[in-house]
């Protein structure tokens, strides 16, 4: 009997499963043309002969099918996102196109599983008040792996469910107007109703995304029989929806303005039928040449100082010559926009570890190897001539490591002690610039530490961006000035992040790095890193100014065990494998060693939990506090090991430290 009503109850679901997918068949099919569609094209584009002739004849049906004939059928526009002779589907690919099917959308990495947003569909489900998780699912991520899935399968339930997903979302997601600012705002009572809405699923990023990708979805699903002429005009109606509302509601500034940019030239390339085409290429072309003067700092760096967003926005700029080159509009472009590419390539370059990581510094995240020897294998063909990207490239195979080690770009503050450039290097990134913008942190003056292998002190990243007071104060956790390798007044945020570098000395017997924020007001923090033998360093911070308030020098270590002596200043770690170190700070009497909560996180809501300590002093209006730190990075800590440090001469434009190891003693200074 139990068989009989699991049988049962196994039949009436599929029934229902089936009646749900006639009905959606049903609704694709039942598509009327949309006219609009032949407004919005210059039917005296060559190819379109047939088109106009059927329009001025007054048979819209006819004109529908010649369209899409000549969309099957188009010559001389190149998409270099898709070539459909070489196809191939990843098992990701797969599990996104066939979960799509289930309507189980993939959304973001830092939400795995994704979420089932219903059989019939909503667009506003949102499971965790997170912006990004809403945004980024009117990114339809999912819909390109399905067009790929087709194109390899030639199964019609992907190309059906393309087309009902498509429609529906364009049916639950009228645009409305609302302010540009109202996108950006992180108040979730500031913005209800259809305006709430129509800012996540209208946002001008999120808009561009769908943008560029339209044009794969469209590349692989145009010959698919259930694309029929009809849709065709709902497709190029929404399409223009798309590039208008981006044309009049760019984002102001950054790597958002980018995006947009570079999608609105895709549009205008591959859409040269629209009237407006020309129009959004421009556009598109006009934005990258302005901003690519304005946004990239004259060393080469992008002026959010997020080393992360740094290579998104390389990518943008050559996406943008991709396209020009494929379909003849290079002369465009001047050879500066090239140059600086360049320049922005070797920055990314000599800020990476031997694993081919970068800090995490600001919003940055943790990419994976072989993506980022992907990036150096386009960079190389790109510039086939240097001779140290292709030594990246093919990851030692061929060409050369560069003639230098140190390296620094003074202009967005950012500067690398190494020793070498492979697995058993030590290197340390540092970071003390200007003020940035959009995705850069109060951080100045904060350093990651690679030694034999391992990240010794990772940076604490950002784990989530914003959302709800909740996912906000997670945010603001790992942004604050007191979890990352740096100096502060009573453990608050830097008022001020303008630092300068007051002295870089990269050669030499010691190079040596002086950077000087103004933080707060009545306090000045002067960081000076010397690269002592080319094996361990000597950091001294002085806080100078009238301020008055307890002085923080925070350390943030790789997470495993530590040994902590309060009454030496010293932390002693004992990682497994040859990847340790010893730190110890010399500071004033009175000062105080804590322990704090450490935390980091390398990717989007993922987090380790890691030591953390500071060294805390009371100052007094007028009076420095000065710190001398060495940190000694070794295979195996020698536990024995016999340091002293003290500051000999302190000046406004000089320093001079005596440093002892195991009675070696050595005179570290610097004159500005």
């Amino acid at each position: 009997m139990k068989k009989i009503t699991s049988l049962l109850l196994l039949l009436c679901f599929v029934c229902l499963w089936a009646e749900a997918q006639e009905k959606k068949n049903e609704s694709v099919q039942a598509i009327a043309f949309n006219k609009e569609a032949f407004d919005l094209l210059n039917l005296n584009y060559p190819g379109l002969e047939k088109v106009k002739d059927a329009c001025n004849n007054g048979n819209m049906e006819d004109a529908t099918r010649f369209l899409l004939d000549y969309y099957r059928m188009r010559k001389g526009v190149v998409n270099p996102a898709v070539d459909l002779k070489n196809i191939s589907v990843s098992k990701t690919d797969q599990q996104w196109a066939d979960d799509a099917l289930k309507h189980t959308f993939f959304a973001h990495k830092g939400y795995l599983p994704a979420y089932n947003y219903g059989e019939d569909i909503n667009w506003q489900y949102w499971p965790v008040k997170d912006n990004e998780l809403r945004w980024q699912l009117h990114r339809h991520k999912w819909f390109t792996p399905m067009g790929k899935v087709y194109q390899i399968t030639k199964d019609e339930k992907y190309a059906k469910e393309w087309i009902y997903q498509y429609l529906d979302w364009i049916k639950k997601n009228p645009l409305k107007q609302i302010s540009l600012d109202a996108y950006e705002i992180y108040d979730l009572e500031g913005v209800a109703g259809i305006a709430e809405n129509v800012r996540f699923a209208w946002r001008p990023l999120e808009t561009s995304h769908r943008l560029q990708d339209q044009i794969n979805q469209f590349t692989l699903f145009v010959e698919s029989p259930s694309f029929t002429p009809s849709f065709l005009t709902e497709f190029l109606v929404n399409y223009r929806r798309h590039a208008d509302h981006i044309l009049h509601n760019y984002s102001k500034e950054g790597n958002h303005l980018l995006f947009e940019a570079q999608r609105m030239l895709y549009a205008g390339a591959f859409f040269p039928e629209f009237k407006e085409a020309a129009t959004w290429r421009k556009s598109g072309i006009d934005i990258l040449n302005r901003e690519i003067k304005k946004q990239i700092y004259d060393d080469g760096g992008q002026y959010e100082l997020d080393l992360g967003y740094h290579v998104g926005c390389i990518e943008i700029f050559n996406k943008a010559l991709l396209m020009a080159d494929a379909n003849g509009f290079r002369n465009d472009f001047p050879e500066s926009y090239v140059v600086t590419i360049k320049k922005m390539i070797d920055f990314s370059m000599n800020l990476r570890f031997p694993d081919y990581s970068s800090p995490c510094f600001s919003d940055a995240r943790q990419g994976s190897r072989q993506a980022e020897i992907n990036n150096f294998k386009k960079w190389s063909e790109q510039f086939p001539d240097d001779e140290s990207l292709r030594y990246f490239a093919t990851q030692g195979e061929e060409g050369k490591l560069p003639q230098y080690l140190s390296k620094g770009f003074a202009t967005t503050g950012f500067f690398a002690f190494r020793n070498g450039w492979k697995e058993d290097a030590t290197v340390m990134i540092l970071k003390a610039g200007p003020q940035g913008e959009w995705h850069c942190q109060p951080d100045n003056g904060t350093f990651e530490l690679w030694f034999n292998g391992k990240n010794l002190f990772p940076d604490s990243g950002s784990y989530v961006y914003g959302g709800d007071d909740e996912v906000q104060k997670q945010r603001d956790w790992f942004r604050q000035t007191a979890v990352h390798n740096t100096l502060t007044l009573d453990n608050k945020d830097l008022e001020t992040t303008q630092s300068v570098a007051r002295l870089w000395n990269p050669e030499g017997d010691v190079p040596v790095l002086v950077t000087e924020n103004p933080g707060y007001k009545g306090l000045k923090h002067r960081r000076s890193v010397f690269f002592v033998d080319n094996s361990y360093f000597v950091i001294v911070d002085e806080a100078i100014g009238n301020a008055e308030g307890t002085v923080n020098l925070h350390y943030q270590l790789a997470e495993g065990e530590v040994k902590i002596d309060k009454n030496s200043s010293r932390v002693i770690t004992d990682y497994p494998g040859e990847s340790n170190v010893l730190l110890q700070c010399f500071s004033p009497k009175g000062t105080e060693m804590i322990e704090e909560e450490g935390w980091y996180s390398l990717l989007y809501r993922e987090r380790a939990k890691r030591p953390a300590i500071a060294f805390n002093i009371d100052k007094k209006s007028g009076t420095p506090v000065r710190y001398v730190t060495v940190i000694y990075p070794q295979k195996k800590v020698d536990t024995s090991m016999k340091i002293s440090a003290r500051i000999k001469k302190a000046m406004e434009d000089k320093l001079e430290v005596e440093v002892k190891i195991d009675g070696k003693k050595c005179t570290l200074k610097y004159q500005l």
